[in-house]
């Protein structure tokens, strides 16, 4: 069997499949794509980011879920915040708050656990060394990259809100990512042109030689800590020496008849599963595929499943998360039954984490599968001069007022919709699956599935199909959803045509194994620039 990998970057995805060919195995292929998409996407991923891990290790059958999530430092506290809230974002992605201190610079960063994340794939499950994996990144960094026409696009973005925040505005505010990310004449930089970091270069190159723990406790630590200590961070030398990742148990769900797999609590897979366990007690292809009823029936099993999720769901060793509740079939029974009679669904407002995350998936000719989603939320602009890499901006993620379950806590863990997903029939994994995109990483995963499980699409039909969104409101539909469809569901609930044909959504990158032959075959989200191979 060969190999397969899926990323939104093409270089990313070439390093990953090259380790593959060299011999490596998914994990190795995995963490070497990662370190590299930090390059490319140095606003969406990096090594000052948070990742969740979602593995089948062929050898023995496991299936193993690791997080390392972005943890608030030990300096916040629940009410700090309380007399800045202006308003929540009307599109979901957060609190705006006064002088956006949730959202950019030092006070929006959360202790990081990528690095963790990536060396303990490797230290676990791979084959080749830290260093080995390292490198390819730190060569594109020090050579540099051609920018792609969808990086240009988003640093050209204007703002969706007057209090939002754009990309070229974290790295305008930032003198180190300002020297780093504009060009001499002030302006981003454009399509096509070549963008070189040398400091994350050698970042990397440090990093490599002194071993990942220098991240957490050595040299690098101490010039972070000193950074993020002089210019008011709530991050502390003590939050990186005591920073561990979590391994956890998938939330596991079935959809007539298969296993699903996904990310636990306070990511998005319960959320997920919740989804399908609704749509299972009706016959969606009899419907057709984004017909008007099969647009309201799955709109509104997103919109049920979270309103069950938005009150509840939060950082598990803080917070009592009723998951079972959440993923039982009896729950769906009731929302089914609910949507039947046309009853409405009320969603309580949550806000949720910015969509500029990424995601790789890769499946290796033993049969392992690894689906990666990572992070930096929308970054926070902050580099620690000479280091090269942005910090997250993950407090935009926590509620600003105290007394909600995702409230400010030092050492908590805030929701996302991260949800690295695998499908399993009887017994073996049948699709592999994630995407950047926020919440909206939980509803597109959702469709990708239906259109592989319930529709017989192959994974590239699956990803590339329209697709919807309902979370709070209206539902909204890609642009090739047509409006005289729209228009029918319209007269059963509110719809909103979004201005994209393609994105606009979460990414979806997915792999597909055949389960009578084991061939393998890729899916890359034409929402983005991404990439499928298989080599």
């Amino acid at each position: 069997m060969p190999n397969a990998i899926v990323a939104p970057q093409p270089i990313a995805v070439e390093e990953g499949a090259k380790v593959l060919m060299n011999g490596g195995n998914a994990i190795d292929a995995a963490v070497t794509c990662a370190l590299v998409q930090a390059i490319l996407d140095p606003q969406m991923c990096g090594i000052g980011g948070y990742a969740s891990l979602n593995l089948h290790l062929a050898a023995d059958g496991s299936n193993i879920l690791m997080d390392a999530p972005a943890l608030a430092g030990e300096k916040v506290s629940a009410d700090m915040w309380t007399d800045r809230l202006l308003r929540p974002n009307p599109d979901g992605w957060g609190y705006f708050l006064r002088d956006n201190v949730n959202t950019l610079g030092y006070t929006s960063v959360c202790t990081p656990g990528t690095v963790k994340a990536l060396s303990t794939m490797l230290e676990r499950w791979g084959t080749i060394s830290w260093a080995e994996a390292t490198e390819p990144a730190a060569a594109v960094a020090d050579e540099g990259f051609m920018v792609s026409n969808y990086l240009a696009n988003r640093w050209k973005a204007p703002r969706a809100y007057p209090e939002s925040v754009t990309l070229r505005d974290y790295i305008e505010a930032n003198a180190e990512a300002s020297r780093i990310y504009l060009r001499e004449d002030g302006a981003p930089y454009d399509t096509g042109n070549t963008l070189r970091n040398p400091d994350y270069a050698s970042t990397l190159r440090h990093l490599a030689e002194k071993g990942a723990a220098d991240f957490y406790y050595g040299e690098l630590a101490e010039r972070m800590a000193g950074d993020l200590a002089a210019n008011g961070s709530f991050v502390t030398k003590q939050d990186l020496e005591s920073y561990a990742l979590r391994d956890e148990e998938p939330v596991i769900g079935s959809y007539r008849g298969y296993k699903i797999s996904s990310s636990g609590p306070p990511h998005g897979g319960a959320t997920l599963i919740a989804i399908l366990n609704i749509l299972e007690g009706w016959d969606l292809a009899s419907l057709g595929h984004n017909s008007p009823e099969y647009i309201y029936r799955v709109g509104l099993a997103m919109k049920a499943a979270f309103a069950d999720r938005n009150p509840y769901m939060a950082d598990p060793q803080f917070e009592d998360v009723p998951t079972d509740w959440m993923i039982s079939k009896e729950r769906a029974a009731h929302w089914r039954a609910k949507i039947e009679r046309g009853d409405e669904i009320e969603v309580k407002f949550t806000a949720t984490e910015t969509p500029h995350t990424t995601h790789v998936t890769v499946v290796d000719a033993a049969g392992n599968c690894v689906a990666l989603t990572h992070s930096l939320g929308s970054s926070s602009g902050v580099i620690t001069p000479g280091l090269g890499f942005m910090y997250n901006n993950s407090m935009i993620n926590f509620h600003p007022l105290p007394g909600h379950p995702n409230s400010i806590v030092p050492g908590k863990g805030r929701t996302t919709g991260m949800a690295p997903t695998i499908v399993y029939q009887d017994g073996k994994p049948r699709l592999v699956l994630g995407s950047p995109g926020a919440t909206r990483i939980i509803t597109s995963n959702l469709q990708v599935i239906l259109n592989v499980l319930d529709f017989g699409m192959s994974v590239a039909e699956a990803v590339h199909a329209p697709r919807i969104d309902c979370q709070l409101g209206a539902i909204r539909c890609q642009m090739r959803i047509p409006e005289y469809v729209c228009a029918e569901v319209r007269k059963k609930h509110p719809v909103v045509r979004l201005p994209y044909s393609h994105g606009g959504l979460a990414l979806v990158h997915a792999v597909a194994i055949d389960p009578q032959s084991g061939a393998l075959s890729g899916g890359a989200d034409t929402g983005a620039d991404g990439m499928a191979l298989v080599v």
